[in-house]
């Protein structure tokens, strides 16, 4: 389960940093979105993945830390309201701007095409 779990985690951070890179606004929200889900599944990790037991309760000593659990509950809603901003941001950047490219700017290969047309 472990090695699943950390593949995981491996995938979205990877996957998120590709479209991180991205030209475009959408693809670097995603981006965003998929590298702090990633970060907040490697979090909820540190605290100890467990099968069947109970998360606090209990005398045994096997239980989950519950202090990765509250870290990655306040890491969800930050994220989606850094989302949400984002998200309003890019919109108002394509409204003001006319293009949904991160530096503002249209590539000469796009006008160069756009321009024969």
């Amino acid at each position: 389960m472990e090695a699943l779990y950390a593949f995981c985690v491996g995938v979205l951070t990877a996957a998120g940093v590709f479209l991180l890179l991205r030209g475009r606004t959408f693809p670097v929200v995603v981006g965003l979105t998929l590298l702090s889900y990633g970060v907040n599944l490697f979090l909820f990790a540190t605290g100890r993945l467990n099968d069947g037991d109970a998360a606090v309760l209990g005398a045994g000593s096997d239980h989950a830390d519950p202090l990765p659990q509250a870290l990655v509950l306040t890491a969800i809603v930050i994220g989606f309201a850094m989302t949400a901003f984002v998200v309003i941001l890019a919109m108002r950047a394509r409204g003001d701007l006319g293009n949904d490219h991160v530096d503002g700017r249209v590539p000469e290969i796009v006008l160069d095409s756009e321009e024969r047309n």
